[in-house]
């Protein structure tokens, strides 16, 4: 009987929680087949902009501080330039990935509890996520303590490795910032709570602005207070999210701090493990290319040239990593409530706006390909040379308005463990070696070592996923998500019972 009130009590208010909107949204899924194909696309379009437009927001402030840390960075010199580049592309490109792979586990779990109505469950979750996260943290720490002697060990030239470590150290509260903020992101995310996260980033990043021109221009602080800048922003987003869950903002999903937390744990780092390998091995793949070119000559001038394109190429990575999040979301959700070809559409159409937008940024990058890295430096050598791998960045960003999309769909469907062997094979048997190749073999230089990169690993992962896409049967995987919801659900019911 207790169970059942419970239930009731759970059940009842849904209506309110996921506002009158929302509900429409289902009524419109209800007869959705009925529907003629553009009217099947905007109801789509609707649903997936409600995660994805807030997500590019969000993604494009947090990053913006990345972006505008860089750039007062690279107005100090061109030694600070290629520091700071190092150090916040490198070393904590490396962690971010990571972490934030680990954390998209719960686009899974969350996204697919949330389509089965299994609400209770997503507090947990999120709970798991950051002790597992936490404990990552506290294991990677070594990484950037010694930051240093592992770029001299990587052939980073002396005096940049001995600057980008000290900012490394200078990094250490922005790493565990990344353990409690990603779960928090992908909680509220899977709740459609999008807004509250832009907001709060909107915020952070205002925050931002001023204490980097403070800093930088009136207290003269240099490399080091900008890496304080950071790393104080970033956690004013992290209390923002935080006070938002726990004070009241989430009263069905979170019901505090639970013991049944620390259970499960070891399935869960196996999935988490899983999604931080698959989306690191993405993103660490363009941080070898930094670390490659600085093996090159005239190291620096290189080093700074590929950093602004990198850096470009992340700030508009934010929109596909945003139809990441968005169609991670709304494939879970589709498989959760056991709907294999709403899953299916809501892929096709994601994919289709992606490339739209993909090739708005295509042509821009080719019109602007001498003035963009104007934003990061006056180097004349430094703005040639980014001139020059302009062509190579456009393609770049073509092919990830496709490639995150797909792996936003693994996510949805927790293939995650498939996807990192396939980018293990694509990215680092394939892409790297040829880019070795290109670069010193055939004298290509850093324009060699991108193309290979590109061209060997980037597209064929790309063309893979889509061959697995294409193929994939989508009422087993809707069949395969009402039995791993039932799973990390059973220990809850199993309270219940006894109760």
């Amino acid at each position: 009987m207790a169970s059942r009130r419970q239930n009731e009590e759970i059940t009842a208010p849904l209506l309110d929680y996921s506002s009158s909107k929302y509900t429409e949204e289902l009524q419109d899924t209800i007869y959705e087949e009925e529907q003629t194909l553009p009217k099947r696309v905007w109801i789509e379009t609707k649903k997936l902009w409600r995660v994805v437009g807030p997500a590019i927001f969000s993604r494009l402030a947090s990053y913006s501080m990345f972006v505008i840390t860089q750039a007062f960075a690279g107005h100090l010199g061109d030694l600070e330039l290629a520091a700071m580049s190092i150090a916040s592309n490198v070393i904590m490109g490396f962690d971010f990935g990571l972490m934030l792979g680990m954390a998209s586990a719960l686009e899974t779990l969350c996204g697919q509890a949330f389509g089965a109505k299994k609400y209770y469950m997503l507090g947990v979750y999120l709970q798991r996520s950051w002790i597992v996260l936490l404990l990552c943290s506290v294991v990677m720490l070594p990484m950037m303590i010694f930051a240093t002697p592992i770029l001299k060990l990587l052939g980073q030239p002396a005096d940049v490795a001995e600057l980008s470590g000290v900012v490394a150290i200078c990094f250490i509260p922005l790493h565990f910032s990344f353990a409690i903020q990603f779960p928090l992101q992908r909680f509220l995310q899977s709740q459609l709570k999008n807004s509250v996260i832009a907001w709060i980033n909107l915020g952070a990043l205002a925050v931002h602005v001023i204490l980097s021109w403070l800093v930088v221009y009136r207290l003269r602080l240099g490399l080091i207070g900008t890496a304080v800048t950071l790393n104080f922003s970033w956690w004013v987003v992290v209390v923002g999210l935080f006070l938002y869950t726990v004070c009241g903002g989430c009263p069905l999903t979170w019901t505090g701090f639970s013991g049944e937390a620390f259970s499960g744990l070891w399935e869960f780092l196996k999935l988490s493990a899983s999604s931080g390998v698959m989306l690191c091995l993405e993103n660490w793949y363009y941080r070898i290319l930094i670390v490659m070119t600085g093996n090159l000559k005239n190291a620096k001038i290189a080093v700074d040239a590929l950093s602004v394109c990198m850096s470009i190429n992340g700030w508009e990575l934010m929109i596909p990593l945003a139809f990441f999040a968005g169609t991670g979301v709304r494939v879970a959700n589709e498989l959760g409530a056991g709907n294999g070809k709403g899953a299916k559409f809501a892929t096709i159409v994601a994919v289709t706006e992606s490339i739209i937008i993909g090739l708005f940024f295509w042509v821009l990058i080719m019109v602007f390909h001498n003035e963009f890295a104007l934003i990061y430096t006056t180097s004349k050598p430094v703005l040639e040379a980014v001139s020059k791998l302009s062509l190579l960045l456009a393609f770049t960003v073509l092919l990830n308005s496709v490639q995150p999309i797909l792996s936003g769909v693994a996510v949805g469907s927790g293939w995650q463990s498939y996807v990192a062997y396939i980018n293990l094979g694509c990215y680092y048997l394939v892409g790297v070696p040829l880019g070795v190749l290109m670069g010193w073999v055939f004298h290509q230089g850093v324009m060699g070592i991108w193309a290979g990169m590109i061209f060997g690993g980037t597209f064929v992962q790309t063309m893979v996923l889509v061959g697995i896409t294409m193929r994939c049967d989508w009422e087993m995987e809707a069949a395969k998500a009402t039995t791993h919801v039932r799973k990390w659900s059973n220990t809850r019911h199993s309270i219940e019972q006894i109760k």
